[in-house]
């Protein structure tokens, strides 16, 4: 493959990330960058550093409309919001947000009280991403969160009396000893409370998790595969739109747009102990990654933090695995030019790849759109994996967002072609 320096001729989309590290009780199937509180909770010093790693990173970004911010972790709803509206405020003293700017908080339903989302909606939050998993006691306890099913309907409940119209449902499947009745179960009943976004996606056992250890008995892919067919079915029955392996909305309004930026290959900068930040340097013609230390005390001791001027450069084989990886996700495909605009590459760099990929019927044989076929969709890993052939190994590609556990990486829950 030829080298040649990137070219930018349009802006990127940016979105910033807010890592709150803290959860009560880490899950036995989380392997993200959460920390069990002990003792009180520092939020004050945390949000201090979290402002002062913004300040920092302002040379990188100065004047780039945010299109939106999302508070991931962890349990962010943990954090006071009187902090999180310091936050937010400290950004919009910085960067220009508008009214149109999505602002998402996620919560868990066992940290929920009215008078609380009330206060997080006039902090600025304009969206809700619960993390529900399960309706059901037995399977909640199997995943190790600290909130039971009525805690859940009741946190739906208090969203919609609060007065947010747009929230986001997380859901699994493929849960320890579950049936394809339960799943069922589940989806009917998140979906009777007409959220605008549903995120559902399979359990995945990842390393560095107490269930890569002791993994539990979990369903047989025949059950698997029939959780799929009957969910898709029924989440399409109630008038939801799939726009992403794992992602439904009501249309295309209440499309995730902190999402979408990353399956699109937009710019992110990530705040917060654990984050990772991709950021285009258009005069530079170049696009830089930088992971943030991992550990809040070490996040929280300036002289350990990482500044954006320690950032690496991705090369062009990362490049293109890492647009590919994520663009091949959406439902939709994208169009081959955004390759270009978001890249800085020529679509000749991918255009042998795309060929040998249509050939395997992969991809829709389209010279302007970017789109898995059906049997591209159902041997998803296999497609991602063509694009291999032209990449360095990656480190990490998690940078935040709902439905995480399927997010920025191949997806576990298709299938290999054998």
């Amino acid at each position: 493959m030829t080298t040649r320096m990137p070219i930018f001729t349009q802006p990127i989309p940016l979105s910033i990330y807010i890592h709150l590290p803290w959860c009560i009780r880490k899950c036995p199937y989380c392997d993200f960058n959460s920390h069990e509180i002990k003792g009180n909770l520092p939020e004050a010093i945390y949000t201090n550093a979290l402002l002062n790693e913004l300040h920092k990173a302002l040379p990188f970004i100065a004047g780039r409309p945010i299109i939106s911010l999302f508070f991931g972790g962890g349990t962010p709803s943990l954090f006071s919001p009187m902090m999180i509206e310091k936050i937010i405020d400290g950004i919009a003293k910085v960067l220009p947000l508008s009214t149109h700017t999505e602002i998402t908080l996620e919560a868990n339903p066992g940290t929920v009280e009215q008078t609380r989302f009330k206060d997080f909606r006039n902090a600025g939050i304009n969206r809700l991403s619960l993390g529900i998993q399960s309706l059901q006691n037995d399977k909640l306890s199997s995943l190790g969160r600290i909130h039971n099913a009525d805690e859940a309907l009741r946190a739906i409940a208090i969203t919609k009396a609060v007065g947010f119209t747009d929230f986001n449902l997380d859901l699994m499947f493929g849960l320890p000893n579950q049936s394809q009745e339960d799943a069922l179960y589940d989806l009917k009943t998140a979906l009777s409370f007409e959220p605008t976004h549903l995120s559902w996606y399979q359990l995945t056992i990842e390393q560095n998790t107490v269930f890569y250890k002791h993994t539990p008995r979990l369903p047989h892919d025949e059950t698997l595969e029939a959780m799929e067919v009957t969910g898709h079915a029924l989440i399409a029955a109630s008038h939801f739109q799939q726009y992403e392996v794992s992602a439904y909305a009501l249309n295309a309004h209440t499309r995730c747009k902190h999402n979408i930026n990353y399956w699109e290959f937009g710019d992110y900068l990530g705040l917060g102990a654990g984050a990772h930040s991709k950021l285009t340097l258009q005069k530079e013609a170049s696009i830089i990654r930088l992971a943030q230390v991992k550990q809040p005390r070490d996040y929280m001791d300036a002289s350990k933090r990482r500044t954006l001027h320690a950032a690496t450069p991705i090369s062009q084989k990362e490049i293109i695995f890492e647009f590919m990886l994520n663009a091949l996700r959406l439902t939709e495909g994208v169009p081959l030019v955004l390759f270009t605009e978001r890249t800085g590459l020529s679509p000749n760099c991918i255009t042998p790849l795309l060929g040998a990929a249509q050939r395997r019927g992969l991809l829709v044989a389209d010279d302007q759109l970017i789109l898995p076929s059906q049997l591209g969709k159902k041997y998803l890993n296999d497609l991602v994996e063509m694009f291999l052939e032209c990449s360095d190994p990656l480190s990490s590609r998690f940078s935040g967002g709902e439905g995480r556990g399927e997010e920025g990486r191949p997806t576990a829950n298709h299938q290999t072609i054998e």
